[in-house]
């Protein structure tokens, strides 16, 4: 019973501090492994002893295999082939030519900077070819970069990691069995690769017709099944062919995602808490289990192989990988730079480490704490510059322009006018042909289909706009379009109009879905408006001098329903106002105003052009009710 409670309390200790370490990451902004591996020194031996992993025994090796099946599977699960096909010249050197040129530049390094033997140099250097979801995906969540950059990282992340696996899997076998027929370790790198692909595409597919086929189990009852099958095509490949269970788990997530089955959202958000929690778990017991001292005693020249990894292979890789693509040098700079390693790398170096030891041959701990090394100098200097230098470089997908409106009404087709005339692309989606006319009539691009096919989002090229606003006459179903387009294509804005408060209704997280305009915006009476020309279209400039006046006075306005602000620019910057947009000193807001004179009497004044707006100073908003000092 001691025993028991002794490996519950190593396993609800390991849970508490990965869950404790994300919540301080995602406070901090910062890449979650960096406090995984912190907090996991600390409570190790070399800290205050609390965890002991070596006390799970065969345990470990189990939640490693398992938690790197899902893992994996929620890496392919992600990819989206459209994008890859975008950049897959690219991606197929970065995980071929990429990965021989890593193999044999870490294998020479390790070699001559830090004096291993040849069999154990080229080890360490299959162990680190691999960059990892794990550490990519979270970093790009904070790191908003261009959608090309993302998906070429997030691609080679997810697919070198199977590979770099097997082949570390095929160097330990020739290190173990004194093997050293290159064809016959080429041949077993294929094969594995080949078994594990042809397993989990037909698992897979598997997924995806029961997916659209069992419509008696419950969507939470399909998330397990997916759950099951993902281990059990992990282990099925395993016993047909050792070590291809890795490369089993990407092609079935990649093939599912391909499927495009119902309820994809509440898949990938199962299978993602369950990576975070798998991560979390893996990177406490594994860096719990790290030796400081055998790091420290690796000398100057384990960190030199690092720094040449970093500085020295990683731009060569990259720089012959691109060379004939499409991406700028900025882009190619940013690539050369992020190459985090992450749990694979970790998880394989640990599970050789203790395979080298029982044969008695020497070098495992030294790849265990060079391999660590290599995880911590990576994710902790690329990771925490990563958004400076995205930023110099200009890459960050915050510079996107354009939009894509969901609903053609008079409001959304004057916002979609003035967008395009400040030269911005915008794509309008309705089922209505009769209200896309309108919108066609100003040279505006219209989909007559349904927003809420992911393909027709893609047709309108929602990866590489900066703005999604739904805004048809029913909010209920803005508020789902706008979550949908949240989690599937993560554009920079996310705005939606709908009759209640974003903070209580917004479970997508961090306000990813704002609401537009004002709180409560009624539509309909402000489409009726435009209608019948009883509105003027405004601007107004804050001061530094009368900004809090200013803004009292256009906030009373918006109370009344009397003004809408549609556009805040600002360091020549032009976004669709969201409600709970803080306004600065210098900003330029664009807004509609009720004007409640009827037509005739319009006309009848001269206003001929009542239909076609245009920007202009308005003295009801202008003259500001200053109190006397």
């Amino acid at each position: 019973m001691e025993a028991s409670f002794e490996l519950t309390l190593q396993m609800v200790i390991a849970v508490a501090a990965g869950i404790g370490a994300q919540v301080v990451a995602e406070y901090l902004k910062v890449p979650s492994i960096v406090f995984l591996l912190l907090f996991g020194i600390l409570l190790g031996a070399d800290g205050i002893g609390l965890l002991h992993p070596h006390s799970l025994g065969p345990g470990l090796e189990v939640i490693v295999a398992l938690s790197t099946a899902v893992i994996l599977f929620e890496g392919g699960f992600n990819l989206e082939l459209r994008e890859l096909g975008k950049v897959s010249g690219s991606l197929r050197n970065l995980v071929t030519i990429g990965t021989a040129i890593t193999l044999i530049g870490a294998g020479m390094a390790a070699h001559w900077l830090s004096e291993f033997p040849w069999t154990i140099a080229f080890l360490y250097a299959s162990l680190v070819v691999v960059t990892g979801p794990t550490v990519i995906s979270p970093l790009l969540k904070l790191v908003k970069v261009e959608r090309q950059v993302a998906t070429l990282l997030e691609g080679e992340g997810v697919l070198i990691d199977p590979v770099g696996a097997i082949l570390a899997v095929v160097i330990l076998d020739t290190i173990l069995n004194g093997e050293t027929d290159p064809i016959r370790a080429i041949s077993g790198l294929i094969l594995r690769l080949g078994i594990g692909g042809g397993i989990g595409a037909i698992g897979g597919l598997l997924f995806g017709l029961m997916f659209k086929r069992a419509n008696f189990l419950s969507d939470e009852l399909k998330n397990l099944v997916v759950l099951a099958g993902v281990w059990g095509l992990f282990t099925l490949a395993q016993l047909v062919r050792s070590e291809s269970g890795l490369m089993a788990t990407v092609v079935a997530g990649i093939v599912l995602r391909a499927s495009s089955v119902p309820e994809e959202r509440l898949l990938r958000r199962f299978k993602g808490q369950l990576t975070i929690l798998g991560v979390s778990v893996l990177f406490i017991l594994l860096s719990a289990d790290l030796s400081l001292a055998s790091i420290l005693a690796l000398g100057w020249g384990s960190l030199f192989t690092v720094l040449v990894l970093m500085f020295v292979i990683r731009p060569l890789n990259v720089g012959v990988c691109t060379w004939n693509s499409d991406l700028n040098w900025r882009q190619k700079l940013f690539l050369c730079w992020i190459a985090p390693r992450g749990i694979v790398s970790a998880s394989v170096a640990s599970l050789f480490s203790i395979f080298l030891t029982e044969r008695g041959i020497n070098g495992g701990d030294s790849i265990k704490a060079l391999v660590f090394l290599t995880i911590i100098l990576t994710v902790v200097c690329q990771g925490l510059t990563a958004g400076w230098i995205a930023s110099w470089l200009q890459i960050t997908s915050k510079e996107a322009t354009g939009a894509v409106i969901v609903g053609c009404n008079p409001l959304s087709v004057l916002i979609a006018r003035l967008l395009q005339e400040r030269g911005e692309p915008v794509v309008m989606i309705d089922t209505d042909p009769v209200a896309a006319q309108q919108a066609e009539t100003e040279n505006i691009r219209v989909i007559v289909r349904s927003a809420l096919d992911k393909g027709v989002l893609e047709e309108a090229e929602l990866t590489s706009v900066g703005t999604f606003l739904a805004m048809t006459n029913n909010g209920e179903v803005n508020f789902v379009l706008a979550q949908r387009a949240a989690e599937e294509f993560n554009p920079p804005r996310v705005l939606a109009v709908f009759p209640r408060n974003p903070e209580a209704n917004n479970t997508t997280g961090k306000a990813k879905v704002q609401q537009a305009f004002i709180a409560d915006l009624p539509l309909k009476t402000w489409n009726e408006y435009l209608k019948d020309g009883r509105v003027k279209l405004g601007t107004t400039t804050l001061s530094d001098r009368e900004f809090s006046f200013q803004q009292a006075h256009l906030q009373a306005l918006m109370r009344t329903k009397e003004i809408v602000p549609l556009f805040l620019e600002r360091e020549d910057r032009f976004t669709i106002a969201s409600a709970t947009e803080e306004w600065q000193p210098g900003d330029r807001i664009i807004y509609i105003l009720h004007d409640p004179r009827p037509n005739l009497l319009k006309r009848l004044s001269g206003d001929r052009n009542a239909t076609r707006l245009n920007v202009e100073k308005l003295s009801k908003v202008e003259e500001v009710p200053i109190p006397p000092l």
